[in-house]
């Protein structure tokens, strides 16, 4: 059985920047990037806010789904 996989969109507080990706856990992605423990775009560009996730069991589906 493969793992859980999350495709997800966050974007920045004025919904002015979007970012996808993907996570076996999305609970901890989402507070990584909320607490920018992340290094990079997200926490440059203070992209942080959930708004919308997909729930996958197939690992090429999702990778799929998020291109």
């Amino acid at each position: 059985m493969e793992k859980q996989r999350f495709i997800y969109l966050i974007t920045n507080p004025t919904n002015t920047v979007i970012y996808t990706g993907i996570t076996s856990n999305l609970q901890k992605r989402i507070y990584e990037h909320k607490e920018k423990l992340v290094e990079g775009f997200t926490k440059r560009y203070n992209v942080n806010k959930l708004v919308y996730f997909e729930h996958f069991d197939n690992i090429v589906n999702a990778i799929e789904r998020e291109k």
